[in-house]
């Protein structure tokens, strides 16, 4: 009788486990940012999409991670300079397999799923899911068009009906004014603070204050655990970046983080005890 009651107490101790979010799509075996990467994401299975965005020249949101093209475009130029039509006559997919062309076994592909990926294209596609899929929008500052970026994207929020308590959407960023320009726009919208160096978490008094959500890296976590376990303790959630090992999801599971974002959603899930049948289908 006590073995059993041990048992029971053991099981209701295990932490819940973390939401898995995919990180620029499934983004280690696709190219990031692209609606391949994510469309790849959500057959394995994930529960969010994390994106970033930046704005065009001609005022639309893109799923851009660097301010540059050198990386993911092969090519000069900066993404806030250009025109989306500029933008959509790069391929955004071949830095990932610059030799897809020569290969006669890889599977053919829609080119429209390597483009250049608008906001827009992204939310309408979470829009049509069949199930549930939040968003981690994470806004990239600085920026020459500053509190721009911010009302366009609650603008474009509001037109889904996303601004709401119930929204499945939470922004992101580094910048506390751009947190506290979304706060303005858009005051039920969960925000979350993006914290990238040990002297950051000095900065978590303003996440007590404000109510944000703590969006350490995994490095922070790993090497501030014991301010992790306090920070939850107090009632304040937390989102980490980017989980991509099985130590690594196991620390966040065991120090209570609400959501881990991943290169690898289908691997996450796997680790998590999440089968294949288990995973919600469209």
């Amino acid at each position: 009788m006590a073995a059993a009651s041990s048992r029971r107490t053991a099981k209701a101790s295990t932490p819940r486990r973390p939401q898995v979010v995919a990180h620029r799509g499934s983004s280690h075996e696709r190219a990031e940012h692209t609606l391949g990467a994510y469309l790849a994401a959500l057959e394995d299975g994930a529960e969010g999409l994390e994106c970033d965005v930046r704005l065009t020249a001609d005022g639309h949101l893109v799923c851009v991670h660097d301010r540059d093209l050198r990386r993911t475009g092969n090519k000069r130029g900066v993404v806030s300079t250009m025109q989306l039509a500029d933008l959509d006559e790069i391929d955004f997919a071949q830095w990932k397999n610059p030799w897809a062309d020569l290969d006669d076994e890889a599977p053919e592909v829609d080119e429209s799923h390597n483009k250049v990926l608008t906001l827009r294209r992204l939310l309408e596609t979470v829009a049509d899911y069949d199930r549930r899929i939040e968003l981690a929008i994470e806004t990239k500052h600085p920026t020459r068009y500053a509190g721009l970026v911010e009302r366009r994207l609650v603008e474009l929020l509001g037109e889904f009906g996303w601004t709401g308590a119930d929204a499945p959407v939470r922004i992101m960023s580094f910048s506390q004014i751009a947190l506290h320009r979304v706060r303005r726009l858009a005051p039920e919208i969960d925000l979350v603070f993006l914290l990238d160096k040990v002297y950051a978490w000095r900065l978590s008094a303003a996440i007590r204050e404000q109510r944000w959500i703590a969006g350490p890296g995994i490095e922070l976590l790993r090497e501030q655990p014991r301010l992790a376990r306090k920070l939850v303790r107090e009632g304040l959630r937390m989102h980490v970046w980017t989980v991509n090992t099985p130590e690594d999801l196991d620390l966040c599971r065991s120090l209570g983080v609400e959501a881990v974002i991943t290169d690898r959603p289908r691997m996450a899930l796997a680790h998590y005890g999440v089968t294949e049948d288990e995973r919600p289908m469209a």
